[in-house]
């Protein structure tokens, strides 16, 4: 049993690791357009950074209720981190660290920030960490600074069928 259990564990590191390797750097077009064709009934979109204290404190949290959903296939949640591309290898280092099994995507369009942090939301004024819910590729929540798991968890429940 326990060397069942090793061979699950070390199986899991593995798919986390493979699916981090490569993060993916897009401009704002490119995760507008992902969001916008994201298949899901809801999709969670959390905007951070590592150097964020807010946004690494809530991180587990978003985790916790992520492993709580991933099996439902109407439930996405899709990780922006608004770190630096020289920053890469400290990003992929954070994600295997901290076990994060969400997609991660690295938004690479700092010197447009102005542009495109309110076509996401007029109120927002780019601080992070910022989640934005969507149902069915329309935005029907949008969360300025840390979320506690309740808050989440009822957010979700509130517009996942």
């Amino acid at each position: 049993m326990k060397k069942y259990l090793l061979f699950l564990y070390i199986i899991f590191l593995a798919q986390v690791q493979a699916q981090q390797e490569i993060i993916p750097q897009l401009k704002f077009e490119e995760l507008e357009n992902r969001i916008a064709e994201m298949p899901a009934d809801l999709l969670v979109v959390n905007f951070w950074a590592t150097t964020c204290a807010p946004c690494v404190k809530e991180l587990p949290d978003f985790m916790e209720v992520n492993r709580k959903y991933e099996s439902n296939p109407g439930f996405k949640m899709l990780l922006v981190t608004l770190d630096r591309t020289r920053d890469m290898e400290r990003v992929k280092k954070f994600i295997t660290d901290k076990n994060i099994a969400a997609k991660v995507v690295l938004l690479d369009d700092n010197k447009r920030m102005n542009t495109w942090i309110p076509r996401f939301d007029p109120e927002w004024g780019g601080e992070i960490p910022v989640t934005i819910f969507y149902r069915k590729g329309v935005k029907v929540h949008f969360h300025n600074g840390e979320m506690s798991k309740p808050e989440l968890e009822e957010i979700i429940s509130k517009h996942l069928n």
